[in-house]
């Protein structure tokens, strides 16, 4: 089967507090050629448009006191049980 064209689209949505959120997403395409491995591109632009929804979030995540609190509160779950690193972007 050949693969003209892949996309990916990823989301997020942020409890901002107060009934407030937020949502952002991205979605990428990409033209596959034949000798090019269709699930690499895939996989690529999956990782792309992750850090692109991050770098968006990470200022209003910063100035946000409901998800400061949030991530103090997860990376002290984390301590509790021994885990060295969390990404759970």
């Amino acid at each position: 089967m050949k693969i003209g064209t892949v996309s990916i689209s990823y989301s997020r949505k942020f409890n901002l507090g107060n009934y407030e959120s937020l949502e952002l997403g991205c979605s990428l395409w990409a033209q596959v050629e034949d000798e090019e491995d269709a699930d690499g591109v895939v996989q690529f632009l999956y990782h792309q448009a992750k850090a692109a929804v991050k770098e968006a979030a990470m200022p209003v995540i910063k100035a946000n006191e409901f998800q400061i609190t949030k991530a103090k509160s997860q990376r002290k779950v984390a301590a509790d049980e021994g885990v060295a690193k969390i990404d759970n972007f």
